[in-house]
């Protein structure tokens, strides 16, 4: 079942209407924190959704800027809701702070170069690539990132309110061999069948296409059905994520994605062509995975 509320979508909510009520009195974060004792970095990760807000953070700025008895309680019960445990928190993701966003999502635009996104991909798949970006991790670690993508996807697609999946990936992601050929054979399967359902859009950019628009290798758009909660850009990274929210960096990342969506073949054409490849993966040498037993 969709969580109702994602804790992680309801304190970016609570930052950006404390921000709000900041900026309209003219202050700044640091005039603020010196006011309430709070330091720099609290009322950083207030406003930013990386902090939760205890009551008594949310009365002492609630005096301090004056609001409603109306305008109290909604940052009460977001500041509530924004440290409810949900479904994600058990699995220990390191991600964790996306898989919040990405489970209140309307729509998640996927853009990669390199793999099949998470969302999409076997169990094999997901541990070859999770061994060969993180080779260092013991195997029980391993295993416990591949449980929690897999629950992952199964909670996106047992959401009541089926959000829109757009994915666009290069026609090399089809062509590297990741693992060997039978999880590929399994992969390539499982996108077909994926790719059929109603909510679920995958488009491949084929080798013709030449230079592509973007410098990034991999970015997804989330985006919200809600106007207080600023749509999202995520930026995947060796050494750390970005997420960007900035309004016109939102846009640029959505017409890059436009841009791609129009250098790649359609819907259907990339059924055909990853259809047409699955029988090459039959019946042939494959090479021992990397992953761990």
């Amino acid at each position: 079942m969709h969580t109702p509320s994602s804790p992680t979508a309801r304190r970016r909510e609570l930052g950006a209407l404390l921000k709000a009520l900041r900026t309209e009195r003219g202050w700044t974060a640091e005039q603020v924190g010196e006011r309430l004792r709070f330091s720099p970095s609290k009322m950083s990760r207030l406003e930013t959704g990386h902090r939760g807000a205890s009551a008594r953070d949310i009365t002492d700025l609630c005096e301090l800027y004056e609001v409603d008895d109306k305008q109290r309680r909604r940052l009460l019960r977001l500041a509530r809701e924004g440290k409810q445990r949900v479904w994600w928190q058990p699995l220990s993701l390191p991600y964790s702070d996306y898989v919040g966003l990405e489970a209140e999502a309307e729509s998640i635009s996927d853009f990669g170069l390199g793999f099949i996104p998470g969302l999409l991909q076997t169990a094999d798949y997901a541990r070859t690539v999770v061994h060969a970006v993180l080779p260092d991790l013991v195997p029980d670690t391993v295993e416990q990132r591949v449980h929690g993508r897999m629950v992952r996807q199964q909670q996106f697609l047992d959401r009541g309110d089926t959000p829109r999946f757009e994915a666009v990936v290069d026609e090399s992601v089809l062509h590297r061999v990741v693992g060997n050929r039978t999880i590929m054979r399994a992969q390539l399967e499982r996108l077909l069948e994926l790719s059929g359902q109603p909510n679920i859009t995958l488009r491949v950019i084929p080798y013709e296409a030449g230079a592509l628009p973007v410098g990034n290798n991999k970015f997804i758009i989330l985006k919200f059905a809600s106007a207080d909660v600023r749509d999202v850009v995520f930026i995947e990274g060796l050494t750390g994520d970005l997420y960007l929210d900035e309004p016109g960096d939102v846009e640029t990342y959505s017409i890059a994605f436009r841009t791609l969506v129009e250098l790649a073949k359609s819907p259907k054409e990339t059924r055909e062509v990853i259809a047409a490849m699955i029988p090459g993966y039959r019946g042939r040498p494959g090479r021992a995975t990397a992953a761990p037993a």
